[in-house]
């Protein structure tokens, strides 16, 4: 179901937080169609509007995260729509945690295809969404959806989770999806009194597709983000049954840690897989800005 925030709807089209620069921290200014900051430094602005701000040392950008294959297949299964009761449920907490504020700004850390970005940004065009990832792939196909569902109110930047490319206490909210978590640069771009979401996976997330896998599935272990300058405000879990067929098992495998850790042998047994049930569970846990 689809819903919009129980408050004035404004889409935000001219507030916008300034990016800065990876090499020397001057604020960047678009110009020409790129950005640049005082110092010289230019960063291109893509055709469809994003920047890669994801410099080279000690990585090359081009090959950072998520490649063009894994990004297809997240995108062509979330598509399905099996995943928009989360999708739904956080946009609703950033409705009910930005509420009385003038333009709030929310930052997707890890945004990856843009799928919870532009829902996000859907159900809240009052706020300004900025999705950051360090796969140039995943921002490419961000700015494909942004621009399909003519959502304004998205910018979107390469880069990484533990380099965010703000300033200090710009953001009123950081949203993390199964996704790197930074307590320190979180707590850096937050405005005090800000709020972090974390969204990771419940204790049966996944089973049934474990239990095609492997002889001894397992439950997932709690994560631990050691989120030292946070308080710990809310947590909900969203758990419920998904039926997944076709060549859409192989999508949600591919989008799963369990692609990097499984036998050769078993990946095959689930290509020849054409039904899976599975429960899918999601920890949705709200923390405040303490320090």
């Amino acid at each position: 179901m689809r819903f919009g925030c129980m408050i004035k709807q404004i889409v935000v089209k001219k507030m916008k937080l300034n990016y800065l620069c990876p090499v020397c921290g001057e604020r960047l200014k678009a110009s020409g169609g790129v950005y640049k900051c005082r110092s010289g430094h230019s960063f291109d602005i893509s055709k469809k509007g994003y920047v890669n701000l994801l410099t080279t040392k000690g990585r090359n950008p081009g090959k950072a995260g998520d490649n063009k294959e894994m990004i297809r297949a997240r995108s062509a299964f979330l598509d399905l729509g099996l995943y928009a009761p989360l999708a739904n449920l956080v946009a609703k907490k950033i409705c009910e945690l930005t509420a009385g504020i003038k333009e709030p700004a929310v930052i997707d850390s890890g945004c990856g295809e843009g799928y919870y970005t532009a829902a996000f940004a859907d159900h809240n065009k009052n706020a300004a969404f900025y999705g950051v990832d360090i796969s140039k792939h995943g921002v490419d196909h961000a700015a494909s959806r942004a621009r399909a569902a003519g959502l304004e109110n998205i910018h979107l930047s390469v880069a990484s989770a533990f380099s965010l490319p703000f300033k200090n206490d710009v953001a009123d909210v950081v949203v993390s999806i199964f996704a790197p978590v930074s307590n320190d640069e979180y707590a850096r771009v937050l405005k005090q009194g800000g709020k972090l979401i974390v969204v990771s996976p419940t204790a049966k997330h996944l089973f049934g597709l474990k239990s095609a896998l492997y002889a001894q599935p397992y439950d997932n272990e709690p994560n631990r983000y050691g989120l030292n300058k946070f308080s710990l405000s809310s947590t909900e879990e969203l758990e419920y049954d998904i039926t997944v067929t076709g060549e859409s098992i192989w999508q949600l495998f591919t989008m799963t840690p369990y692609y990097y850790k499984t036998s050769k042998e078993a990946a095959e047994r689930l290509k020849s897989t054409t039904q899976l049930e599975t429960a899918v569970g999601f920890s949705v846990s709200i923390y405040t800005k303490s320090r």
